[in-house]
């Protein structure tokens, strides 16, 4: 059982060593991280399918009518519950 103990220890011992010896190696690399950081960004915009002008304008336009849909149909509510509230009082 003894044995054993001191072997935990000695573990505890030697894990925080080299846990103390990683946290000053991460401290040094701050700009090689930064580095892989904008590498793997480059990487991943090669990646994106940028849409053509075609799509572009399709997208457009879906995405105003479906704002001008939207603001109608709040509006509408909005008269809607104006005018029971007018007929409230």
């Amino acid at each position: 059982m003894a044995k054993k103990k001191e072997e935990i220890k000695e573990i505890k011992k030697e894990n925080k060593k080299t846990s103390t010896k990683s946290k000053k190696k991460e401290k040094v690399n701050v700009f090689t991280k930064i580095a892989n950081f904008v590498k793997g960004v480059k990487t991943e915009f090669k990646r994106v399918k940028w849409p053509s002008k075609k799509e572009m304008v399709k997208y457009s336009i879906a995405v105003i009518i479906f704002i001008i849909c939207c603001s109608l149909f709040f509006y509408l509510i909005d008269v809607i519950l104006a005018a029971l509230h007018s007929l409230g009082n």
